[in-house]
């Protein structure tokens, strides 16, 4: 795919309408894929057209060409209707910027491209947001999209949150098998993080985090002594980031890494974005995991 197809979340924000954001972003990125080398991951619209020269040969439908003798070319193959569900952290770390767009913005951007993506495959569509407990819970169905836009469209992030109450209490609700998708900040221990999610990974859903950082996070790039506050506790600590950064960007990388090996090492998908980045890449991201995840079935 070309750089130039990538979505900056900065222009992003100038949609008021999220409806038409998550058909700009997924519109394109499948226009994209279209002309790109991973053309044939799994973007199921069931197509048949007849083939023209130059087509790949791998694409042609053998038992249509075996009923009518003539040769169609297959685009996509049909997968089986998935519940798909987005788990949304809304506590108040997540409204944290460092530029233009908040954790919980790029959080917003991404769900509402997520559950559209996800309608367009003919998944049936639900949602929960999440702080300290539920705040609103949108079962998965072919008939909510609207529903679970409007959830997206109307969030804030007001109170301190925590992973394992609400996703245990998920757990429970769910009957059925569902892709889940988790997007947070998680500002929390990983043993805390793995235990919340395991549960749900367990009860057989394959399950994939979306790890979102502003990129202050990550690099630490503050120059002037000043007092910074943690925005879950309320509490204010003074600091000298110059003595602080290398400490800051260890301990960090440190979290990260620890959160992806165990994830990771529980069956769980893991990816992390800074809230820069295009929304065309995490699309790809979740296209790709989702693809593995077939293939494993």
């Amino acid at each position: 795919m070309k750089t130039s197809q990538f979505l900056d979340p900065k222009v992003l924000a100038r949609i008021d309408n999220i409806d038409l954001l998550a058909r700009t972003v997924v519109d394109g990125f499948i226009n994209g894929l279209h002309h790109s080398p991973y053309f044939g991951l799994s973007v199921d619209f069931a197509e048949h057209r007849p083939y023209m020269p130059g087509d790949d040969i791998r694409r042609i439908d053998w038992r249509v060409f075996g009923r009518t003798d003539r040769f169609y070319v297959k685009e996509y193959e049909a997968d089986t209707n998935a519940n798909f569900s987005i788990l949304f952290d809304i506590s108040r770390s997540m409204d944290y910027t460092s530029h233009e767009v908040t954790k919980l913005d790029y959080g917003r951007y991404l769900a509402a491209c997520l559950a559209y993506f996800s309608r367009q495959q003919r998944d049936r569509v639900g949602m929960v947001t999440f702080d300290a407990d539920i705040v609103d819970y949108v079962p998965a169905s072919a008939k909510h999209l609207d529903i679970v836009l409007h959830t997206i469209d109307r969030i804030s992030a007001r109170e301190p949150g925590t992973l394992e109450a609400p996703l245990l209490k998920v757990a429970e609700m769910l009957r059925r098998r569902s892709i889940l998708v988790l997007i947070s900040d998680l500002y929390e221990d990983p043993e805390t993080v793995v235990k919340a999610l395991s549960r749900l990974r367990h009860k057989g859903n394959d399950v994939i985090v979306f790890h979102v950082l502003d990129p202050a996070e990550v690099e630490f790039p503050f120059d002037e002594a000043a007092h910074f506050e943690d925005l879950e506790s309320g509490e204010r600590i003074p600091v000298v980031p110059e003595t602080l950064r290398e400490q800051y960007r260890t301990l960090m990388s440190q979290h990260m890494t620890t959160l992806s090996d165990r994830l990771i090492g529980n069956d769980i998908d893991y990816c992390r974005f800074v809230t820069s980045t295009p929304l065309d890449y995490a699309l790809f991201e979740y296209l790709s995991r989702r693809e593995r995840m077939s293939r494993v079935r």
